[in-house]
């Protein structure tokens, strides 16, 4: 890493975009991960397809109770 950079030629904000989503990631314990990625294998269906149908359906539940 350089000591100094030079930043007089910098733009502020040039990447920013205010409609821009951030997805950020999700991290799974090791056991829920092995139990639903052998789910998933086991129903033919990406982990990531599995666990958007499971959180879809538990967003219904909550949803339903209030």
């Amino acid at each position: 890493m350089k000591n100094e950079y030079d930043f007089s030629n910098a733009e502020r904000g040039k990447f920013f975009r205010k409609a821009a989503r951030i997805v950020p990631p999700v991290h799974l314990e090791p056991d829920v991960l092995d139990h639903l990625a052998g789910l998933a294998s086991a129903r033919g269906v990406s982990l990531n397809e599995l666990v958007n149908t499971l959180l879809k359906e538990d967003i219904e539940r909550i949803e339903a109770a209030k």
